[in-house]
């Protein structure tokens, strides 16, 4: 058996991460990545990296291949092109990478310390109406918010 972290771990022997400001660097680039935001769908109104494409976790799988209700086109054409996969604190992501490496995408990493990590790094983030994020606001809405109940039993 294996806990999230150790998963984690094992995915890391293939997959690659990017930190915010090199990714600030692809993104001033005439060549951008796509940005590839597995989050939930709430997560992703709240706010998000603008230009992202939402695709949850939870139906990967689907959205990268044909003949689904969740298949995403410019995704599935994807296989070749370079895809930053973006979560929350730089860990799903790097499960999300894992697995379109096993579905044949050549050219994928995760976003190290995900969106934490970008806001740390004082980058931009929008809503879902486009409208920048104040960075307090950002900050606050990733601050770990662990319950008591949610901690390990001493």
């Amino acid at each position: 058996m294996k806990t999230y972290q150790q998963l984690i771990e094992a995915c890391l022997e293939t997959v690659k991460e990017v930190f915010p400001w090199d990714l600030e660097e692809k993104l001033q680039s005439s060549s951008k990545p796509i940005l590839l935001d597995i989050r939930e769908p709430y997560e992703f109104e709240a706010m998000r990296l603008e230009n992202s494409i939402n695709i949850p976790r939870g139906i990967l799988e689907q959205s990268c291949e044909w003949d689904f209700e969740e298949t995403v086109p410019d995704i599935v054409n994807a296989r070749d092109k370079e895809i930053v996969l973006i979560c929350r604190s730089g860990n799903r992501s790097i499960l999300a990478a894992f697995t379109l490496q096993q579905m044949g995408y050549e050219n994928v990493t995760s976003l190290k310390t995900g969106l934490r990590g970008w806001t740390d790094y004082e980058q931009p983030l929008v809503n879902s109406d486009n409208q920048e994020v104040d960075i307090d606001d950002a900050d606050q809405y990733f601050s770990n918010k662990i319950k008591p109940e949610q901690l390990r039993p001493k």
